[in-house]
């Protein structure tokens, strides 16, 4: 058991650092534990079973007729039935307050910052300070961060598993994610949607700090001599993996909102082209919209 386990010694999803991940890890227990109640019964039984009603237990009674219990009935209908209707009001009620595109109430003004997936690395846009990074980002502790995210190459998976809450970037689309972090740190955010030969190199920091160091990060990014600006981002989109961290002192203003648009007529060509077979229909219904 101890070699199997060996490789699970981090277990970033059960260690959180912010108020999101933490409900999620009382979810992931909660649901773990009604489980427990059947599954442990059952591997009991599984070898209780045998032992008892073996041919050579002569101690036992010997029951041929029997046939019917009310009290088993009652115990393998009613425990199940419980259990999957107290996992449902559990998920019911903490999807909707973990809505990943629900604000999170602060008194502390909340950082946007823009996601863009690439072949194989992440964008991070700073709208508000005009900045951009590459596989970085650097936030102040206990300020809210507003994620929007999108993505300029095939669907991918943002995560931050230490502050929780996985969503999904889509070429042409529009996520929105809030999170949080109570503690300073560096955590790892990762892909976890297969996405080609660099996937498994697909990762980036994100560091909470305090309210001075992130602006003196700030200021470091604001002295780098490379700027994002169209042509810099047409270069930096070339599939790449194992990419270093980068940090750009300008940005061209609304290039996120480009760089969503320019894939949502990609996707219109795809849809229509898929639904060829329909096509009069398929105008049909356009022209109706």
């Amino acid at each position: 058991m101890m070699a199997i386990l060996g490789g699970c010694s981090q277990m970033p999803l059960l260690d959180p650092k912010g108020p999101i991940g933490d409900s999620e890890r009382f979810v992931i227990l909660v649901a773990f534990g009604l489980m427990l109640i059947v599954v442990i019964p059952v591997i009991v039984m599984a070898f209780w079973f045998p032992r008892k009603f073996r041919a050579s237990n002569t101690e036992s009674p010997y029951s041929p007729k029997w046939s019917h219990s009310w009290k088993i009935d009652l115990v393998v209908w009613l425990v199940p039935a419980a259990i999957v209707t107290a996992l449902a009001i559990l998920a019911w009620t903490t999807t909707h307050r973990l809505d990943p595109y629900k604000p999170i109430a602060s008194k502390v003004k909340p950082v946007t910052i823009e996601v863009v997936a690439l072949d194989w690395k992440w964008l991070f846009i700073y709208p508000d300070q005009q900045i951009a990074t590459v596989n970085r980002i650097v936030f102040p502790v206990h300020a809210p961060l507003s994620f929007k995210i999108t993505s300029d190459a095939v669907l991918a998976s943002f995560f931050i598993p230490q502050l929780g809450s996985q969503l999904y970037a889509m070429p042409g689309k529009l996520a929105r994610l809030h999170l949080l972090a109570d503690e300073e740190g560096t955590y790892q955010g990762q892909n976890q949607q297969f996405s080609g030969r660099g996937y498994a190199d697909m990762r980036f920091e994100a560091v909470a700090t305090t309210e001075e160091q992130f602006e003196d990060w700030i200021q470091k990014a604001r002295r780098s001599p490379d700027r994002l600006d169209s042509d810099r981002f047409a270069t930096l989109r070339q599939p790449s993996s194992k990419v270093p961290v980068q940090y750009f002192s300008g940005v061209t203003p609304g290039l996120f909102d480009h760089i969503l648009q320019s894939e949502r007529p990609n996707m219109d060509a795809q849809s229509e082209k898929g639904n060829g077979a329909s096509g009069s229909k398929a105008s049909d219904m356009t022209e109706e919209r």
